[in-house]
């Protein structure tokens, strides 16, 4: 068994994971943490990383590092993942040279491909037992949605480039959004999922990961935090859920921060990561779906271990 630390660095939010990773994949999480730092502000119209969004981003990842630290975590064992912002933006390497000052480990840009087969198998890693297959994992970040449908060793898996960041800037001006612009919203969406390959009608189980599905999940659970306990494995119906996307979208962006479990800093972009959820929910022939708190992070952390 080794100490491993994983960092995710996505559109919207930065999380890291410290766990000890066993040869066989498994994983004792022994901390996870995330900073709402939006590192893709803007990234959609401008094609840049703005320097303000970079600020707080290099401000996380030095937190990150006194407590990979304080960990006793080898350098050789810290993995740092980035994903759709430093996929699209031109000035990745600004980023790059950053965060390599900062933690002393080259961070890896990932491609669409790579980053749905890690979100897999962080989601279906920490499932005892196995769903029914196939099973469709879907992860829902700022910049881009993950799909992957897996059935024994064969996978379809794509990687589309809506969240909910890029989606809210893009469509989701009014506050609360009027339904004109809720229509454009879905009307993208929708042509994402026509074109995606990713044959959702073949679902048998539904497996939802991501900041944006488990804020949904504890709005539809009714709790008065943000508590993993509470929705990790849940099991909510999809019916459910997709009202409370609606009432979601039906109220401002200070009504969404006055929700106990809401933080902040996803409160303006969760109507569009919802309307992602709702759509792909509304596609498969289940009428539930599992929530889990094992992601992306797990995957690259039990990665590290082997």
């Amino acid at each position: 068994m080794s100490t491993v630390a994983a960092i995710d660095c996505g559109t919207n939010s930065i999380k890291v994971l410290i766990g000890d990773a066993r040869a066989d994949g498994t994983l004792d999480v022994v901390l996870r943490d995330s900073r709402v730092v939006r590192l893709g502000q803007d990234v959609d119209r401008t094609g840049v990383l703005a320097d303000e969004a970079l600020e707080r981003t290099f401000a996380a990842v030095d937190e990150f590092a006194v407590v990979i630290r304080e960990h006793g975590v080898d350098p050789a064992r810290v993995r740092f993942c980035a994903t759709s912002a430093s996929r699209d933006a031109s000035n990745a390497d600004v980023f790059r040279e950053g965060v390599r000052r900062r933690l002393g480990v080259e961070p890896e840009v990932l491609s669409g491909d790579e980053e749905a087969a890690l979100v897999f198998a962080g989601a279906i890693a920490a499932q005892d037992p196995l769903p029914v297959e196939p099973v469709l994992v879907v992860d829902i970040g700022g910049g881009s949605t993950e799909l992957v449908l897996g059935e024994g060793s064969a996978r379809q898996a794509t990687s589309m480039d809506i969240g909910s960041v890029r989606l809210h800037e893009r469509h989701l001006h009014s506050d609360p959004p009027t339904r004109a612009e809720v229509a454009a919203c879905v009307a993208d969406i929708d042509r994402h999922l026509d074109d995606c390959g990713v044959d959702l009608g073949r679902t048998r189980t539904a497996i939802g990961t991501s900041g944006t599905i488990k804020t949904i999940a504890c709005g539809v659970l009714a709790l008065g935090s943000y508590d993993r306990d509470a929705f990790d494995g849940a099991v909510l119906s999809n019916d459910h859920t997709m009202a409370h996307v609606d009432r979601l979208l039906a109220m401002t962006v200070e009504e969404r921060r006055a929700l106990p479990f809401m933080h902040p800093g996803r409160a303006d972009v969760i109507g569009a990561g919802g309307l992602i959820w709702s759509r792909v929910l509304a596609r498969v022939p289940v009428s539930e779906h599992l929530v889990s708190e094992a992601d992306i992070l797990h995957g690259m952390a039990a990665a590290i271990g082997r």
